[in-house]
């Protein structure tokens, strides 16, 4: 399988389950923000869950095929056209030679993840393809740069084991409910007004969202203390520095911060919020620990 990258947008890159082991070292897990939606394109064809994907952000994207090929699209709807023909995610398809498969703008969310028989080829780096611009690691060519026009993308496996999306996978998740937070050990230094205002008003997703964090506007979250000895971060730990406006953190971030913490968002909340555009309305609602597990437990007995 050879695809040729014709057009690369500006945020394309290749990304797996994300890198482990090695935040000791500074190094953060990189990985597919909407882990959910990576997950079922993977299923799609038969590859391991965590195998690695294109994840295409905004669109702007464009490819065409050197061979025949089986792929599959899952997460937001780019306005995908293969061939100048709608192309809908949640399903395979055959990309035969020399047919153009493009991305357009967003219709419904914001990350669409393509899969490739038996995951796309890249060397791994500290066990992991994840591209992480700013540590330069993983990606196509080991050195952390997302895809660029004329990069070439070949399969791991040679055949494919094309399935129809179960019904209740339904389509990219968004924040049609409110985000589940699971509290987190600096709770006690917030006001309770700001306890109040946090998780019963609505907060807006700003410009400033990447992969590395997202920031919510909203009302001015205050605490007894602005900021504490850095300590580790775990994914979707939910910062508020001195101006009070809360920082959410994703695959990208750093290892350790600073700042006091909510809590952190529950990985379904995470792929929720990872679907969402500069401007997106949403909430916020705490969750016990337990609840949480078993939540995440419920999610991942989809794929068995």
């Amino acid at each position: 399988m050879s695809l040729v990258i014709e057009r690369a947008g500006a945020l394309a890159s290749l990304q797996d389950g994300g890198r482990f082991g090695v935040r000791h070292l500074g190094v953060t897990q990189g990985g597919a923000v909407d882990w959910i939606s990576q997950r079922w394109a993977n299923w799609l064809l038969g590859n391991p869950l965590q195998a690695a994907t294109v994840e295409i952000t905004l669109g702007g994207f464009s490819l065409r095929a050197e061979s025949d090929s089986c792929l599959a699209l899952c997460g937001a709807d780019l306005g995908a056209t293969l061939d100048g023909q709608p192309l809908a995610p949640g399903r395979s398809f055959l990309l035969r030679r020399g047919q153009q498969l493009v991305f357009g703008q967003p219709r419904r969310g914001l990350r669409a993840y393509l899969a490739a028989p038996g995951g796309f080829r890249a060397e791994p780096v500290l066990g992991s393809c994840a591209t992480v611009a700013r540590e330069q690691l993983g990606g196509l060519h080991g050195d952390g740069r997302p895809l660029a026009v004329g990069d070439r993308l070949h399969g791991n496996g040679s055949r494919a084991e094309p399935r129809a999306l179960p019904e209740h996978a339904g389509q990219a998740p968004l924040p049609d409910a409110p985000l589940a937070v699971v509290l987190g050990a600096q709770i006690g230094d917030f006001s309770g007004r700001s306890l109040f205002e946090a998780f019963n008003s609505e907060w807006t997703v700003d410009q400033r969202a990447d992969r590395m964090g997202v920031r919510l506007l909203g009302p001015a979250l205050r605490g007894a203390r602005r900021s504490m000895i850095s300590e580790g971060v775990p994914l979707g730990a939910v910062q508020v520095p001195p101006d009070g406006q809360p920082i959410v953190l994703l695959n990208d971030r750093q290892t350790i911060g600073g700042y006091p913490r909510l809590g952190a968002l529950t990985p379904l909340a995470v792929a929720q919020l990872a679907q969402c555009l500069p401007g997106t309305p949403l909430r916020l609602r705490p969750i016990a620990l337990d609840s949480a597990q078993r939540q995440q437990r419920e999610l991942l007995s989809r794929w068995r």
